[in-house]
């Protein structure tokens, strides 16, 4: 398990190309990069990650961040373009089903830098599907306009630097669930605020005023507003 971390942070399943196909009724894909591990007896053995097989339907909860909906590489891709024109850059890595993704600061300007805009890195699992890759962003543009990476004076970013992890990643959450079922996405993310969420959590924890500020603010630098669903009150 250690060395399959090593080789691919984030992977959560890898089976043996016979046991992929005997068990679970998938095989390999094109070209699948093979992964190492030790073998009792033996020096090593090759196993490849759940993402790069192709076959037989996975059970949903198989993966780490199901969602549903609409959504294109051509998409992503004009939403980025978006985003580079106000120093935030997409960037694709290869990670396992587990690892979605993270937000950085990559510089920010000097007091004396009045003019400057920070600039900031978005990492996004290049072997998700499209549409768990818009959630993905969505989540990560949250911490930023939510104030988690600090004070943006060009973006309205307010500074909130919170310590407790399990506040930040449910109000970025929530900021992405907002943005991704106004434009017809469902992400499932119960499952993943299960991992943070206490007995004892309230509502009087999340800064609900906050996470409808970021989701707007998320909205407008995306330009979703064509694409936005409302839904008629009873």
């Amino acid at each position: 398990a250690m060395l399959l971390q090593v080789q691919k942070p984030g992977l959560t399943y890898a089976a043996s190309k016979q046991d992929w196909l005997l068990k679970f009724g998938r095989w390999p894909k094109e070209d699948a990069r093979p992964l190492l591990i030790l073998w009792p007896f033996g020096p090593v053995a090759l196993v490849y990650d759940v993402q790069d097989t192709v076959g037989k339907p996975l059970p949903p909860d198989a993966t780490s961040f199901p969602a549903s909906g609409q959504m294109s590489r051509p998409m992503l891709s004009a939403l980025g373009e978006r985003l580079s024109a106000r120093n935030i850059f997409v960037y694709w890595i290869d990670r396992g089903d587990a690892s979605a993704g993270y937000v950085r600061v990559t510089w920010r300007p000097g007091p004396k830098e009045d003019d400057a805009e920070t600039t900031y890195g978005i990492k996004i699992n290049r072997n998700h599907d499209p549409v768990i890759q818009f959630t993905t962003l969505a989540h990560e543009l949250g911490h930023l306009f939510l104030g988690h990476l600090g004070r943006d004076q060009s973006k309205n970013v307010p500074a909130r630097l919170l310590r407790d992890r399990a506040q930040l990643e449910i109000e970025a959450e929530s900021v992405a669930y907002i943005v991704c079922k106004r434009i017809g996405i469902v992400p499932k993310s119960q499952t993943y605020l299960s991992n943070f969420v206490e007995t004892d959590l309230t509502v009087d924890d999340i800064d609900v005023y906050q996470v409808m500020r970021a989701a707007g603010q998320v909205e407008a630098i995306l330009g979703l507003a064509d694409r936005m669903r409302f839904q008629r009150p009873n």
